[in-house]
């Protein structure tokens, strides 16, 4: 069969439009940020540079080098553990250790300074341990410092680099393992020289989106005591209303996000390896006596600290809540109404514009054109919230007054209903079905469009009919990931917000801005709530490498249910960076990734 009858129908002008216009529309921000920074004036850029950018920086480097120094030893030492040795709870152990994922930053961050308080659970158990009566005889260093916020914001961010080496380390074959020890290495030679190269990309994702995901975080920065780049763009626009000052900073921060995005595909474009279609994985080894309970603990422990402590406390605290009389208060009804609200409307947009600009893509001929309707549409999920906020705010004010005044409304009608507020969470998000969708369609055979084409479907018809009964697995899958990010959401529900409304992250933020973290307990608990269907998703150990990927020819990948199911597995690891990617490129050449942008739209690893 000739290419030409392989190579997709290119989409009408319509769709090529509108994924232009998604593309543009995630863009525009930026462009307004950078308008907004040159209009504020050179006294302000002087101002900053001389007095708050440099401590700024120089706080945010070191917050973001010990959190990624730590992730990377935590979360590789865990994935190699689980996926190279046999030990008691291994089972249990290789989907917890992901549970962290559920506690959100500024949630552990809460829960840390309420526990390891000088007169909370924790320190008063260690007095009463010690002999001591009081904390003026004895006391811990304080929980909000730099060190505080590097073990906290490393104690839930270190899943990420889990979930890559993990997958990764899983798809390694074994010749080369037994070749190193051939050679005489031992056990973590042949680790340090053989398996941790070979994992270098992945690692270089998982700590790549670790870092990003500290340079988002505004809650736990601050209630830490960490003036980072983001925080201080919050109080420069929140506190001194400079909208101008906060938007230079924001520029500096997006500098600092390109750095970050360039090493990270430096870390991957250097890797290169030959094919791995058909291998034999490593086998674990059997751990036997002090070995086994010692590695039990220390896959364990980052568990402990990062999930059962802060869950537990939170349970604690809440169930004492409701013993009071203090349950579903009518706020947290309100707050939960909200955030569901606002999650189900950024889902349902962001999804149908995933879809839209992945199939667009998928049927251009044109390379520079697909990648810029890819990258465009997906930048907005390495750009911090706050940051987004700050570009998003201008455009949509002159939008909104446009419109009151052409209709004749009071105020501002779509900052009231929270219209910019989902555009900014579409806008943050819409890579998560992107990449989920483009996972979806290049699993689907090619057989399966050309039939519909000689019986005369058009592209839409052919994504009605053949296409959207295949993807369901991953717009389901992909559409649970958007729901549970936005629900999370702080920093940007934070700024673009309509007055008076509270979402359950901005409610429990309120809450322990005034010094009552224990009332909004019960709000934070049901953050925590929502994020295991994510766990439960991703928990799944990557498929045996042993057999072959199937492919467009072979019978068994002719089968509907084969195909429906690859997108559902593959929709989890793209939205999420690319942590369950080896499996999807089992039979292909890694270094073809290497070309992939940080954004996941492609197998990042």
């Amino acid at each position: 069969m000739s290419r030409d009858l392989v190579r997709p129908r290119a989409v009408g002008p319509l769709w090529a439009a509108c994924a232009a216009a998604i593309a543009l529309a995630v863009l525009t921000p930026l462009a307004a940020l950078a308008w907004t920074a040159l209009g504020a004036g050179a006294a302000h850029w002087s101002h900053l540079i001389e007095h708050v950018l440099p401590g700024a920086l120089a706080r945010t480097a070191t917050l973001l080098g010990g959190v990624g120094l730590l992730t990377a030893v935590v979360g590789t030492g865990c994935a190699w553990l689980v996926t190279r040795a046999d030990f008691p709870g291994r089972r249990v152990l290789q989907w917890a250790l992901l549970l962290p994922l559920t506690v959100p930053t500024y949630i552990a961050a809460y829960s840390y300074v309420d526990l390891l308080h000088p007169i909370g659970p924790f320190q008063g158990a260690l007095r009463a341990l010690l002999g001591f009566d009081s904390p003026r005889q004895f006391r811990l260093p304080d929980a909000r410092s730099m060190g505080g916020a590097v073990l906290v914001l490393s104690a839930v961010l270190y899943p990420y680099v889990y979930l890559s080496m993990r997958a990764m380390f899983s798809t390694q074959p074994a010749r080369l393992m037994e070749a190193a020890r051939l050679l005489g290495e031992g056990p973590w030679g042949a680790f340090r020289r053989v398996a941790l190269p070979m994992a270098r990309p992945a690692l270089a994702v998982g700590v790549g989106l670790v870092l990003l995901e500290v340079l988002n975080d505004v809650g736990a920065s601050e209630f830490l005591g960490v003036t980072t780049l983001t925080t201080t763009i919050y109080t420069t626009w929140v506190t001194r209303s400079d909208l101008g000052a906060a938007a230079q900073i924001a520029c500096a921060m997006l500098a600092l996000v390109a750095v970050l995005v360039m090493l990270e595909r430096q870390g991957r474009c250097r890797q290169r390896a030959g094919a791995v279609r058909a291998m034999r994985p490593a086998p674990r080894q059997r751990l036997h006596g002090a070995r086994a309970w010692l590695a039990t603990a220390a896959a364990a422990l980052p568990v402990v600290i990062g999930f059962v402590l802060p869950a537990g406390h939170l349970a604690t605290l809440a169930w004492k809540r409701v013993v009071e009389g203090y349950g579903l208060t009518p706020e947290v009804i309100a707050g939960a109404t909200h955030s569901a609200l606002l999650a189900l409307s950024v889902t349902a947009i962001a999804v149908t514009a995933g879809l839209v600009v992945a199939w667009a893509a998928r049927s251009t001929a044109g390379a520079r054109t697909r990648a810029w309707w890819l990258g465009g549409a997906a930048l907005g999920y390495a750009i911090p919230g706050t940051v987004l906020a700050i570009g998003l705010l201008p455009p949509a004010l002159a939008l909104d007054a446009w419109i009151a005044g052409a209709l004749g409304l009071p105020g501002l009608p779509m900052m009231s209903l929270g219209v910019v507020l989902v555009a900014a969470g579409v806008m943050r998000f819409l890579a998560l079905p992107i990449g989920g969708v483009e996972a979806g369609l290049s699993r689907i055979p090619a057989p399966l469009e050309q039939v519909a084409r000689s019986l005369g479907e058009s592209p839409l018809g052919t994504l009605r009919r053949v296409h959207l009964p295949l993807l369901r697995p991953a717009l389901t899958t992909s559409a649970l990931l958007v729901f549970i990010d936005v629900m999370k959401e702080l920093p940007a529900s934070l700024l673009l917000r309509p007055a008076n409304v509270e979402t359950l992250p901005t409610l429990l933020y309120a809450e322990a801005a005034r010094g009552s973290y224990e009332h909004g307990a019960l709000a934070a608990l049901l953050i925590v709530a929502v994020g295991l269907p994510a766990v439960l998703l991703l928990s799944r150990e990557p498929a045996s490498p042993a057999s072959p990927a199937p492919n467009a020819d072979t019978p068994r990948a002719r089968r509907t249910p084969q195909v429906s199911r690859a997108p559902q597995a593959a929709c989890a690891s793209e939205a999420r960076g690319g942590p369950e990617a080896p499996r999807a490129v089992s039979a292909t050449r890694v270094s073809d990734a290497s070309s992939t942008p940080f954004i996941p739209t492609k197998e990042a690893t």
